[in-house]
């Protein structure tokens, strides 16, 4: 069952949708665009900071609307560079946005870039055996202002203490849907938001630096190749063969790694951008010489990058990371097969970064069987 909000919030809106609303109450269509300046360009958060808008016309917008959908609970900072964030939506539910800073040390790059992780299901059903997110089930689908208003808590937040530029609205540099829930699982919310975070009246965010993760479903992955909006695609690969793969990813048995790396394929030649292929590191599961070998064919084939994720420990599952001399020795196989490889070392273990973490431990405590 989809769920519906109280009020439905603006961030939830197109400029289109906003319109029809604003002249069905009687008022003049610019009023919706004047909305749309106050919420992304001023980041408002109340009715009375719009100070160019009638009072008649802000008791109708409290009456019918309401700002952020979501309160902060939990604002946790790591030793290294991630900050976890566990907002709480009206319905009680509890999802995660993590901000992660890469220090820029370069000559002339005397600020952190910046990536937004947000989450765009509670839960989720697909059950990848590293994964916290699934442990407790999944519980529903976020509706498109619970996810665009993620962003916009942390642009508040940044604002505080980071001066934007005189063309940049958003105060970071890049936006993953890698956090709870799988994003083609959510088809209609995803591309809804993907249209306010691009448009010029809302966030004015560049398609390309927006990355959407996924654990394999190949179908969307072929629609989202032609709604025209030019994400960067990442695909949760995590095993090499059908054989592992299936151990970690239960999708695969519905969508094998043949029918993904074509869809995968057509996707890429659709965007002409290099796909990312995540690989979480687990000992002994996919961490092998033959496991090297296979994603090695497999990223020259779609001309992809890999992206090599240590396990970060989950309370409750049984995996284990390889030692560094076992990352090490993987990457190196890739690179000697002329693989474009990063490791990603582990980010925000000391506030539970890893996808659901943080949501899980709360709710135990909350609800302790």
């Amino acid at each position: 069952m989809r769920f519906k909000p109280h009020k439905p919030s603006l961030f939830g809106e197109t400029l289109d949708s906003l319109t029809e609303e604003v002249l069905a109450a009687g008022y003049p269509a610019f009023r919706a665009k004047q909305i749309m300046e106050w919420i992304y360009k001023k980041r408002v958060d109340s009715w009375d900071a719009m100070s160019n808008l009638p009072k008649n016309f802000l008791n109708w917008l409290d009456a019918n609307f309401i700002l952020y959908p979501s309160k902060s609970l939990l604002n946790k900072r790591s030793e290294d560079v991630t900050q976890k964030f566990l907002l709480q939506l009206e319905d009680g539910s509890l999802i995660e946005t993590v901000l992660i800073r890469a220090p820029q040390t370069g000559v002339g790059q005397e600020k952190s870039r910046k990536t937004v992780c947000v989450s765009i299901q509670v839960g989720c059903a697909y059950a990848c055996r590293f994964c916290a997110s699934g442990l407790a089930g999944f519980k529903r689908n976020l509706i498109a202002s619970e996810v665009v208003s993620q962003l916009m808590q942390i642009c508040r937040m940044e604002d505080a203490h980071t001066q934007r530029g005189d063309q940049a609205i958003a105060s970071f540099d890049n936006i993953v849907f890698m956090g709870m829930g799988e994003p083609l699982a959510n088809y209609d919310t995803l591309v809804k938001t993907l249209r306010i975070l691009n448009a010029d009246w809302g966030l004015n965010f560049g398609a390309r630096r927006i990355t959407v993760s996924t654990s394999g479903i190949a179908p969307k992955i072929l629609q989202l190749a032609n709604e025209g909006i030019a994400v960067r695609l990442a695909i949760s690969l995590h095993g090499a063969t059908n054989q592992v793969r299936e151990q970690i990813m239960p999708i695969n048995k519905r969508y094998p790694l043949e029918e993904l790396i074509d869809a995968a394929r057509a996707f890429q030649q659709v965007h002409g951008r290099m796909l990312t292929l995540e690989f979480i590191m687990i000992e002994d599961v996919n961490d092998s010489a033959e496991q090297a070998r296979a994603l090695a064919q497999i990223a020259r084939k779609l001309h992809a990058h890999v992206n090599c994720i240590p396990y970060n420990k989950v309370e409750g599952l049984e995996w284990r990371r390889p030692s560094v001399h076992k990352q090490d020795k993987f990457v190196n196989q890739l690179r000697q097969r002329g693989v474009s490889v990063t490791i990603r070392r582990e980010k925000g273990h000391d506030i539970n970064a890893a996808c659901g973490q943080l949501r899980l431990k709360t709710e135990k405590a909350a609800f302790p069987i």
